[in-house]
């Protein structure tokens, strides 16, 4: 099944990864991460904590626009210090922050994450409800969202009303502009009411994305316990029929991608990790960054295959310093990374 890989990274040469990019719209929460300022603790036991920006489809756009590419966000945080902050990064990271609205009752959310010493996260999430949970349908940026190539969003932005509704109907603006929705689910079960909520929320809009990215976890979770390595199991239980590429992500391992007409592997690039917030994130940007580059790009294997180690390497460069948008790389740091890999 996998092809070798051994090849991939000497084709960076040959005009890879492209210049010229079309808009990619983000859709969803921007929130402020709270990290441990040591690694391997609980929260309970963490000394002291670093703010850090986050939120997945905010990570998205600011890694696809440190690489060059062109991006705008759309989403609401509270009208108090930390919403401001976290409109003014976009601005700085060149993200299109037009379609991002202030909420003068709810406050901007707040998580607190942290890499346990047996290597699983913790969450803790502070949404009571926040701002991202309430933004209206009547406060979307219509032209902006018309404009995208690509729209991407995750599953946290359907938990409830009235966002939900924003998100369904910005969906369908997109949709009917011409525009490739790309979804990562990007579970975090302690902000669902349940379980099958979580499932059920997650797939009720899966038949109409174009992209998908999804990890083993989540493949897990969402077949009621199936083996997430087993590709008859992605391709019967999650390909859908207007699915042009599923990719999986393997961590560290590197990714599998399926396609109506091929599928393969392609092995992650190593690095030592401190920090694995904004991985799957740092991922996603680069791959949406080569497709926004060429919107066929999930036509051609080999391009793809390239496109891939060159977002594998974007999740790597991430893994090696804490936070998320603080540890999104530059173009230079990821075809850096490659060329040292393949050396």
């Amino acid at each position: 099944m996998a092809t070798d890989d051994s090849n991939d990274a000497s084709s960076h040469a040959n005009g890879w990864p492209p210049v010229d990019s079309s808009l990619v719209v983000c859709f969803g929460e921007m929130l402020i991460d709270f990290v441990p300022t040591v690694g391997g603790v609980s929260l309970a036991e963490a000394p002291a904590f670093e703010k850090a920006p986050g939120g997945a489809p905010a990570n998205v756009a600011v890694g696809i626009s440190r690489l060059g590419g062109s991006t705008a966000f759309v989403g609401k945080v509270g009208d108090d210090e930390f919403g401001h902050m976290l409109a003014h990064i976009l601005k700085q990271n060149n993200v299109d922050n037009s379609g991002v609205r202030f909420d003068h009752k709810a406050r901007t959310a707040l998580a607190f994450v942290t890499n346990r010493a047996d290597g699983e996260r913790e969450f803790l999430f502070f949404r009571h409800p926040s701002a991202d949970m309430l933004l209206h349908e009547s406060e979307l940026d219509v032209e902006l969202i018309s404009k995208a190539k690509i729209f991407h969003y995750g599953s946290i932005s359907l938990i409830d009303e009235p966002c939900k509704s924003a998100h369904l109907a910005a969906m369908k603006i997109a949709k009917n502009s011409g525009s490739i929705l790309s979804y990562d689910p990007n579970l975090r079960l302690p902000l669902w009411p349940s379980a099958e909520a979580a499932r059920e929320g997650i797939m009720s809009i899966w038949d109409q994305a174009d992209i998908i990215k999804i990890s083993e976890e989540e493949i897990t979770f969402l077949t009621g316990g199936e083996d997430p390595n087993d590709d008859n199991v992605v391709l019967d239980k999650l390909f859908h029929p207007n699915l042009k590429l599923l990719i999986v992500t393997e961590g560290s391992e590197g990714c599998r991608y399926y396609t109506k007409e091929f599928k393969g592997s392609v092995a992650g690039v190593k690095v030592k990790p401190v920090d694995t917030t904004g991985a799957g994130d740092a991922f996603v940007g680069g791959i949406l960054y080569g497709l926004a580059s060429d919107l066929n790009l999930y036509k051609d294997e080999e391009r793809l295959r390239e496109a891939l180690l060159f977002a594998n390497a974007c999740g790597a460069v991430t893994v090696t310093k804490r936070g998320a948008i603080p540890s999104l790389p530059t173009k230079e740091a990821v075809l850096s990374l490659l060329t040292h890999d393949a050396s």
